[in-house]
């Protein structure tokens, strides 16, 4: 595989190495900040206070909104020992500097040097080892409740596209959450019924299913129940809307307290007016 682009930013070895979240050297290049027209900047972390600035968003996100329990060292951050392997892509408000978007990005590499992907603890993936070596991971997505107008999502996703591109990568992964809290009841009946509809009509073909580690009992839970929502969040209608597929049934995700859809964005699916917005037509 290519050497990753030195359009965004490289760390040593030794930092690669190392599983404390706050071993960051200075960058060795790195990706300049871009302005999007809409008031935003975006860009790749590079040294340990915007990693940071991202997990204190995440924090607020996904425990504060989320009710998430989050086993993390650093009280307000969420941290977790992959986050020392991940590239971090930042959205800010122009204005205030304020970090309002976040994901994380899991490169092939350095999947192979931790020993797997965040989404291996919670599903089989063995039917996809033949995409691994352009195979990127992407987790811990969020954006700030002031922002989730579209802009921030698309910004990311447009950082990503290019870093894809630049890096001969073609295939995306991860987990993206259902949250199982609906009206103040933890319930799964939600995301029973988005998984019924989707698996009807975006499913992945089978050589590439995979099985959750720990299933959410879908056939168990009322799929048409009053007052159960049936369209997915926004971010997984998002995702379709860029050709990504369902791999399989949903995980449960205790502690994060959602269920989780494996999900495969590739960017040869990605229809053509995405891929002019994004690639310029590439």
């Amino acid at each position: 595989m290519n050497t990753l682009s030195e359009n965004r930013p490289e760390r040593s070895d030794q930092a690669r190495a190392s599983v404390n979240p706050f071993h960051r050297p200075p960058a060795a290049s790195s990706c300049p900040a871009s302005h999007d027209g809409a008031g935003l900047w975006v860009g790749w972390a590079r040294h340990e206070e915007e990693v940071k600035q991202a997990q204190k968003l995440r924090y607020d996100i996904f425990s504060g909104e989320m009710g998430a329990r989050l086993n993390t060292p650093v009280p307000g951050l969420d941290v977790d020992l992959f986050d020392d392997f991940c590239e971090h892509l930042l959205v800010r408000d122009a204005s205030t500097r304020q970090v309002v978007g976040t994901y994380r990005v899991l490169t092939p590499a350095q999947a192979r040097r931790i020993g797997s992907t965040y989404s291996d603890m919670e599903f089989d993936l063995t039917r996809l080892r033949s995409l691994r070596s352009r195979m990127v991971e992407l987790g811990r997505a969020c954006v700030h409740p002031d922002h989730r107008h579209g802009g921030v999502v698309m910004a990311l996703w447009g950082a990503l596209a290019s870093f894809m591109v630049r890096n001969d990568l073609d295939t995306m992964v991860g987990c993206a959450s259902i949250p199982m809290l609906h009206n103040g009841v933890v319930t799964g009946a939600a995301a029973a019924s988005i998984w019924h509809q989707l698996s009807q009509t975006h499913l992945a073909p089978i050589e590439y299913r995979v099985m959750p580690r720990l299933p959410l009992p879908v056939d168990e839970l009322a799929v048409d129940g009053e007052g159960c929502p049936a369209e997915p969040p926004a971010l997984i209608r998002g995702y379709l809307r860029l050709g990504a597929k369902i791999l399989g049934a949903p995980a449960w995700d205790p502690d994060f307290n959602t269920a989780d859809l494996p999900m495969i964005m590739r960017l040869s699916d990605l229809p053509a007016r995405y891929r002019k917005h994004f690639l310029g037509g590439v």
